[in-house]
């Protein structure tokens, strides 16, 4: 449950929008630097007709100026770049390329503008690749405990390639709290395909939660 939601390095919005799909109470603000990304954006907000739930911002989610006016969020969204600008080979659309490519800034600077802007006893939720030490090294810079993490696996038995991530502000945390070696909280992977190549009954049931068809399960 939340009220309102942020939406940081929001993209064309697709993930703010599965957001107000399963939060229906909620306003969400996003943030978005990329001007064609926005004006995108702001016509699937009106296709969709929630203007009225909806503040879409353009910026870069480094300037703390852009959101220092606003409320606390019970819940910040991001989706990090992660390759570190000239260690791969960009996208070849250029709108695209910030998506993967850290033009301005990452998962270290998303942790700051996540913990500068929760509400008490909010949850910053992201994905980044699972085995990239930087995540639990910018939630701790940034004032922030990792508590829950869930593995993706993009085909059974295949090593995850994905995680989705959920931090707290340390604040929030017991003032006797001096770390605890089973945080994370380690969630059961979720399996997108079995070894046939087919989508898992659970990842089908995800799948109907967002609105979209399950797809073939047998």
């Amino acid at each position: 449950r939340a009220e309102r939601v942020l939406d940081l390095g929001s993209g064309i919005g697709s993930v703010a929008l599965a957001a107000a799909w399963r939060l229906p109470g909620a306003t969400l603000v996003t943030l978005e630097a990329q001007e064609r990304s926005v004006r995108l954006a702001r016509k699937t907000v009106a296709y969709n007709g929630l203007e009225n739930r909806y503040r879409i911002l353009q910026g870069d989610l480094r300037d703390a100026s852009l959101l220092e006016k606003e409320p606390g969020f019970d819940l910040v969204l991001g989706s990090p770049p992660y390759f570190p600008a000239g260690t791969a080979i960009p996208a070849l659309h250029p709108q695209a390329v910030p998506a993967r490519m850290e033009m301005r800034g990452d998962v270290r600077d998303y942790a700051r503008a996540a913990a500068r802007s929760l509400a008490p006893g909010g949850f910053f939720a992201f994905v980044f690749p699972a085995r990239d030490a930087r995540v639990e090294e910018g939630c701790r810079e940034a004032g922030l405990t990792l508590v829950r993490r869930r593995d993706i696996v993009f085909r059974e038995d295949e090593p995850p390639v994905i995680a989705v991530f959920a931090a707290v502000l340390t604040s929030d945390l017991p003032k006797d709290f001096d770390g605890n070696p089973e945080l994370p909280v380690r969630e059961t992977p979720l399996v997108i395909r079995r070894k046939d190549g087919r989508r898992s009954a659970e990842y089908a049931v995800t799948l109907l939660t967002l609105g979209f068809p399950p797809g073939p399960l047998l």
